[in-house]
């Protein structure tokens, strides 16, 4: 069985060397789909707890909200990078209270306190997906992540090999010692 939840990213970028309206600078409105397949915990009667799938995903998935998201080849990115050295915004301010963990992968890296994701390919729909998969894929049991930017949407399944084991009273994810970090449940 699945648990299914969605996020609203509002998010700017452009299609570099793409000869096209993306070629600008816009904004969208991406709605992220991840769905998390399991058995059921008979403990809570769920596969897991949607809230917990959120606030698992969110701690990364937030570095892309009311974000510039640039490819690393893309000339604009060192004009934009001296722009907040000069206001003052390449190191956060006290009013940039949404920074995720930052973060380093081949596909992209994260710059919470400046607002900015700077990725190796041009940032599609395909793209997002192919990001957030290898984010997440350690930390839920994945099945299938759908991204929707515009009139543009792509979804990927992937198969699930193991299971996470779960706390029988809360339902999120025990550590490698039998722990939960919510209800303090030990195995």
């Amino acid at each position: 069985m699945r648990s299914i939840t969605k996020f609203d990213l509002q998010y700017a970028h452009r299609f570099y060397k793409f000869k096209g309206e993306a070629q600008y600078l816009h904004g969208h409105t991406g709605i992220l789909t991840i769905e998390v397949e399991d058995s059921i915990n008979e403990g809570v009667n769920m596969v897991f707890p949607c809230n917990e799938i959120q606030k698992t995903a969110w701690d990364y998935l937030k570095n892309f909200d009311h974000a510039l998201i640039l490819r690393e080849d893309d000339p604009l990115l060192p004009a934009i990078l001296k722009v907040y050295e000069e206001t003052n915004l390449k190191n956060g301010t006290p009013q940039n209270e949404m920074k995720g963990y930052a973060f380093k992968t081949e596909l992209a890296t994260a710059y919470p306190e400046s607002r900015l994701v700077v990725t190796k390919e041009t940032l599609t729909v395909e793209g997002m997906i192919k990001i957030v998969y290898d984010l997440l894929k350690d930390k839920l049991n994945i099945a299938k992540i759908t991204f929707s930017s515009g009139v543009n949407a792509a979804s990927q399944e992937y198969e699930i090999t193991e299971t996470v084991e779960r706390c029988p009273l809360c339902g999120i994810a025990l550590n490698k010692e039998g722990h939960c970090k919510k209800c303090g449940y030990k195995k």
